[in-house]
């Protein structure tokens, strides 16, 4: 039977490190046995991470920015709950928000790889993009589990898992009632009209650039200056989520490359920079720095988190070690999956992955075991990394570690003798593996970490994760396959996605024997270097370097909304009523404008064209769209700023 513990918030505890001989006690007492996996809970886990996973895919292969579910799905999974009039619901909220959230950390895995093989011109099957996000995904599950007690219970308060922390009290506000999924729906029905009248009609413009003045043609000759921002309203919400501090950080990177790196190798009298565009030495020049600097910083991050990894081997060892990995002394709030079980699980996926390598990819047993120890090795290196980085910042650094992986690969399989076009598709399988696998892995531990605040169990979690993964992986691959087929990835039109267009960039002149900028890539990787040693963090301006300004710039926009509604008041207690109302806008923007972006493609898709063509690429498009921006951000700052103070 279930117990209710009547509490409303969640301990005072819960969000500070713990005294000695202090400990912390969940809202679902241990003891108790709340409803957690029900065939409710089950279904509406799969219906959000279906719905979300389309929704994500559409927005990272455009803007190149993966929203995490958790968010938006918990706030739907309380709304929904509450409207059906379902009581004591927090421990099936949480599964709902498990499963669910496998979408978010499938597809940028997904996204951030595969999508090269198009960009390429090579080829990409269903099977291909399904099974390689299936794999990655189950191994991210397999190889967190030994962390998560080191992550969630013994660095108690020492790590803020800020999206966690906001998944966790909309859950737990959610048993005072339904209005913050009525907000959610609000901010996301304009949001998403707003996006959708973009995408579909083109009443005003994308993007807005310098260009659009005199002054701005000028510079942008006679300098190679030019600024550029993206006017979307789930761009826009991304960054007040992200907030000031790391939106800042990520800007200054672009800023760095367009308005100093940019114009110093555009002056250069007689180089081949001098004749090109602003954005052509971006792309050339510009981002192989940010590249390397992605790199230097996943590099670092491994070097400090040596220690994490030693001590979870010892307690995996020791359990393994142990007699049957009995759980009945283990506290259910603390009861995960036992050793041996992942161990089974484990040796099953690496065999299911090396017999996808040789029939499905290679066709070449010594490829493919070398295909699977690099893709095992990286994977279970970058785990803690990518753990870290959830916890510390809530954001994960995938894209920069698979930059590695993919160059790492590459090398490899070249001195083994592969290269090529045959070169080209194994290196990005294997980079969409370990992305995949380490994208999951920093997802779930703030899925598990919320379960921890909760009082849910964590077997439970790690089990029915597994699921969401099947169906985010199997959603994912039939999006890929149709906005290919809709828009493209490379041309005029087509979607950006600018992290599979810079994992292209890497492969193609390694597997094809053409230039490879290394003395970039050391370049940016020295910088990187560089701002760890004074204290900046590396992974968020390496970053900034190779994302185009105009997706960068709205972040900031966003991160200065979020500053500016949290500190207007002498009043905390009404600065954070405000921030919090903020955030559920801000996640309604980006969950309205990336399911209007999907409705947008299968129109497109459909053969059904309203898109005002020549009006979008006029000066007067872009006019309109400073008016249309202007009065979004109006709105989403009055609106948050209409927060009371909760007593």
């Amino acid at each position: 039977m279930e117990t209710n513990n009547n509490k409303s918030s969640l301990p005072e505890n819960a969000y500070r490190e713990l005294a000695p001989g202090e400990e912390y006690k969940p809202l679902l007492d241990s003891k108790s046995q709340p409803k957690e996996v029900t065939p409710y809970s089950v279904t509406m886990g799969i219906v959000m991470a279906i719905i979300f996973s389309a929704a994500a895919a559409y927005l990272g292969l455009k803007v190149g920015q993966v929203f995490e579910a958790a968010i938006p799905i918990a706030i739907l999974a309380v709304g929904i709950g509450t409207m059906t009039g379902k009581k004591n619901m927090l421990g099936q909220t949480v599964i709902i928000q498990s499963i669910g959230a496998s979408s978010g950390v499938i597809v940028a895995g997904a996204i951030f790889t595969l999508p090269a093989l198009y960009i390429l011109g090579l080829e990409a099957h269903f099977y291909q993009v399904f099974l390689s996000s299936l794999f990655g995904g189950m191994l991210g599950i397999l190889l967190i589990i030994p962390f998560r007690k080191y992550f969630v219970k013994d660095m108690h308060g020492k790590y803020p898992f800020p999206e966690g922390t906001a998944t966790t009290e909309v859950l737990v506000s959610g048993e005072k009632g339904g209005s913050q999924a009525k907000l959610l729906a609000v901010s996301g029905l304009v949001g998403g009209l707003y996006d959708f009248v973009i995408g579909t009609f083109g009443l005003w413009a994308e993007t807005v650039t310098t260009r659009i003045a005199g002054w701005g043609v000028a510079l942008a000759d006679k300098f190679k200056a030019v600024a550029s921002i993206n006017t979307g309203a789930a761009v826009l919400g991304l960054g007040y989520i992200v907030g000031l501090k790391y939106s800042a950080l990520i800007c200054a990177g672009s800023l760095l490359v367009w308005f100093v790196i940019v114009p110093l190798i555009g002056s250069i009298e007689g180089s081949a920079a001098a004749a090109m565009s602003a954005e052509d030495i971006f792309f050339a020049y510009g981002r192989p720095l940010g590249i390397g600097g992605i790199a230097m910083a996943g590099v670092i991050g491994i070097i400090r988190s040596a220690g994490v990894i030693k001590n979870a081997l010892g307690v995996a060892v020791k359990e393994l070690g142990g007699k049957g990995g009995s759980t009945e002394k283990v506290e259910r709030t603390q009861r995960d999956i036992t050793m041996r079980t992942v161990l089974a699980i484990l040796i099953g996926v690496l065999v299911a992955l090396i017999v996808f390598f040789q029939f499905g990819v290679l066709h070449n047993w010594w490829f493919s075991i070398i295909a699977l120890l690099i893709v095992f090795v990286i994977a279970f290196l970058f785990t803690t990394v990518a753990a870290n980085a959830i916890a510390i910042v809530g954001s994960n650094p995938v894209s920069g570690m698979t930059l590695m992986t993919l160059i790492l690969s590459s090398i490899v399989l070249l001195s083994a003798g592969l290269q090529g076009r045959e070169g080209m598709t194994a290196a990005m399988i294997i980079g969409g593996v370990v992305c995949t696998a380490l994208s999951m892995a920093g997802g779930f531990i703030t899925d598990l970490k919320i379960g921890y605040w909760i009082g849910t169990t964590p077997a439970k979690q790690e089990g029915w994760k597994f699921l969401g993964t099947i169906i985010s992986a199997a959603t994912v691959a039939g999006v890929i396959i149709i906005l290919n087929k809709t828009y493209g990835f490379v041309g005029e039109g087509a979607l950006v996605a600018p992290q599979a267009n810079a994992m292209a960039a890497v492969i193609e002149p390694l597997m094809s024997g053409g230039e490879t900028p290394w003395v970039l890539y050391i370049a940016g990787a020295v910088l990187a270097l560089i701002l760890t040693m004074i204290g900046i963090p590396a992974l968020a301006f390496s970053l900034g370097m190779f994302i185009p300004l105009s997706l960068n710039l709205p972040l900031l926009v966003g991160g200065l909304i979020s500053w500016f509604v949290s500190g207007r008041s002498k009043d905390e207690a009404l600065n954070k009523a405000r921030k919090d109302r903020g955030t559920l806008i801000a996640s309604g923007f980006i969950a309205g404008g990336a399911l209007m972006g999907v409705v947008s493609a299968v129109l497109k898709f459909a053969g059904v064209d309203w898109y005002l063509g020549e009006w979008a690429a006029s000066n007067g498009a872009q006019w309109a769209a400073i008016g249309a921006y202007v009065l979004l951000i109006g709105y989403f700052a009055w609106d948050s700023l209409r927060a009371k103070r909760e007593e």
